[in-house]
């Protein structure tokens, strides 16, 4: 309707072209430059618009080049036949692997619905955890704020350690790893979500130490203390009670090789103090060539 009226003068005349009159090859040039939530918005405003909306040649361009890669993750009859508009919404959706390690669909690989960049995330359950068996110092725990549906959650330890690897063809771009981890046990109680950390102590004394690692040299390492010291009388301790991103690093794909493999790892190994009550994690590792958030 705004395309048809823009066309009108003050007495109903005609007074020149209007959006409805621009050539769809042209809508799909300008849409190159946009983002898939602009360009399905514009999508609305007439015949063209909506037309160069599902154009390939538009979408093809959001992709990543190796989105093939992506797609064979999936059985064919998922993606065959489809155009590369309906591609890119299956692919923005989460896809489980298992990167060969037949442990089950512990990784997934999806799209960002507004820059069409990789991002990964990897479950703990994908690495190897120091006393992961030993049910004196860990525990698995069902929860819905974890996207994988379960959190590796420590009781007493005190030797910490965690490594894990992931082997892709990553699209050339820069990437961030992060470590998600939650300080403190949390729950429900009617419906709200409540957690505990009076019983948390030896994140303070020792820094985390974490490290990040390619296959073609790439390395990074920081170190981070888990629980702060100091007590903010208004916010109080703001590494308690909530999921917090611990940066490790940022890599660098050219896309000159057909897959990275990429090396990570936190550890707290000094012996002479425990370390009680971590949860890892909702999203326990995340490889994402963008600015996190959630």
């Amino acid at each position: 309707m705004g395309a048809s009226l823009s066309n009108l003068g003050a007495n109903g005349s005609t007074i020149g072209p209007g959006l409805g009159d621009i050539p769809e090859s042209c809508v799909a040039c300008v849409f190159l430059y946009l983002t898939p939530p602009e360009i399905c918005n514009l999508a609305r405003l007439n015949r063209a618009f909506r037309g160069a909306a599902s154009a390939d040649s538009v979408w093809e361009a959001k992709l990543p080049p190796n989105y093939q890669d992506l797609l064979v993750l999936m059985p064919p009859e998922r993606y065959r036949n489809l155009s590369k508009k309906d591609i890119f919404a299956l692919l923005s959706r989460p896809v489980p692997f298992d990167d060969g390690n037949k442990v089950g669909a512990l990784q997934e690989v999806w799209l960002d619905r507004v820059t069409g960049r990789v991002c990964m995330s990897i479950s703990a359950k994908a690495m190897a955890i120091t006393g992961i068996d030993d049910r004196r110092y860990w525990n698995w725990i069902p929860t819905e704020e974890s996207r994988f549906h379960t959190v590796a959650y420590l009781q007493q330890i005190w030797w910490f350690e965690v490594d894990g690897e992931v082997k892709f063809p990553f699209p050339a771009d820069i990437y961030t790893l992060f470590f998600r981890l939650h300080l403190g046990r949390f729950s429900k109680r009617l419906g709200r979500r409540v957690s505990y950390y009076e019983h948390t102590h030896g994140w303070d004394i020792k820094p985390v130490k974490f490290e990040m690692s390619t296959s073609d040299g790439q390395q990074s390492s920081c170190e981070c203390f888990l629980d702060d010291t100091e007590h903010d009388d208004t916010y109080g301790n703001h590494k308690r009670g909530f999921w917090i991103n611990y940066k490790v690093g940022e890599f660098n794909v050219n896309g000159s090789e057909p897959t990275t493999e990429v090396r990570f790892s936190m550890k707290q190994i000094d012996c002479t103090h425990s370390k009680v009550m971590l949860g890892i994690s909702k999203y326990s590792v995340g490889v994402f060539s963008y600015i996190l958030y959630f």
